[in-house]
C-alpha cells in the first residue's frame, strides 16, 4: 500500500487541510478552471491515479451523474461510489478496452494522464521513459474517447519533447502546453491538453 502523505510544502499542507491525497491535485484543479475539462455526468479515465487525489476531484465535479475509470499499478483506496478502481498496466491497451467494456464504457468525455515513470536519475532516459508512457496514453485516448473529447498529459520536457509534440499536432486539435503553479520549483514538467478530432 502507499505510505503514508507527508505534508512537506504549502501545496501539500493545504492538501492535507483540505482532505486531498496528495498535492498533485491543484494541478488538475488549475488545468480545469482554464480549460473546463470536467463537468456534471462526464465519464473519465484517470490514467496513474495512484495515491488518488485526481480522482478525488474529478468525483466532486462530475456529480450528479459522473462515472470515473482510474488506472494505476498501485493500489488505490476507494474514493468515491462513481469511481471504480483498477490495478491495470495501462501500457497494454487492449486489456485496458475490454475493462471498459466489462463497466458498460463505449467511449469516454475526457482522458486524464498525470503517468510518471520510476526514475533512474539519468534526465535523457527518464524523459524518454514518460515520453514512452505518453505514446502507449495517446494510443489509448485515440481509441476510446468521443470525437471532440479532451485528453490531458503530463510530460517532461527534453530531447525527444519537440518531436513527440510535432506528432500530436498532427492528430489532434487545439494541442496547448501548459506550465501550472503547483509544479515542484525545477520541474521540467509541462501539461498538454488536446481535443480529439471531429470526424
Amino acid at each position: 500500500m502507499p505510505k503514508p502523505y507527508t505534508p512537506n510544502d504549502k501545496w501539500s499542507q493545504r492538501a492535507a487541510a483540505e482532505g486531498f491525497r496528495a498535492r498533485s491535485v491543484y494541478k488538475l484543479i488549475e488545468l480545469d478552471e482554464r480549460f473546463h475539462l470536467l463537468r456534471p455526468g462526464m465519464t473519465v479515465v484517470d490514467l496513474g491515479s495512484a495515491p488518488g487525489s485526481w480522482l478525488q476531484y474529478a468525483a466532486m465535479q462530475t456529480e450528479p451523474g459522473g462515472k470515473i475509470i482510474g488506472l494505476d499499478l498501485t493500489p488505490i483506496e476507494p474514493v468515491a461510489d462513481s469511481v471504480h478502481i483498477f490495478q491495470q498496466d495501462i501500457t497494454k491497451i487492449d486489456e485496458v478496452k475490454k475493462l471498459l467494456k466489462e463497466q458498460g464504457i463505449e467511449t469516454v468525455d475526457l482522458l486524464l494522464s498525470d503517468l510518471a515513470s520510476s526514475t533512474s536519475g539519468i534526465k535523457d532516459v527518464d524523459q524518454w521513459r514518460s515520453i514512452e508512457l505518453n505514446q502507449a496514453a495517446t494510443a489509448l485516448a485515440s481509441d476510446i474517447l468521443r470525437p471532440g473529447g479532451k485528453c490531458v498529459l503530463k510530460v517532461f520536457r527534453g530531447a525527444d519533447f519537440d518531436e513527440f509534440l510535432a506528432g500530436l499536432k498532427l492528430i489532434w486539435d487545439d494541442v496547448r502546453i501548459v506550465s501550472v503553479e503547483a509544479s515542484r520549483d525545477r520541474s521540467r514538467e509541462v501539461y498538454l491538453v488536446m481535443k480529439k478530432k471531429k470526424v
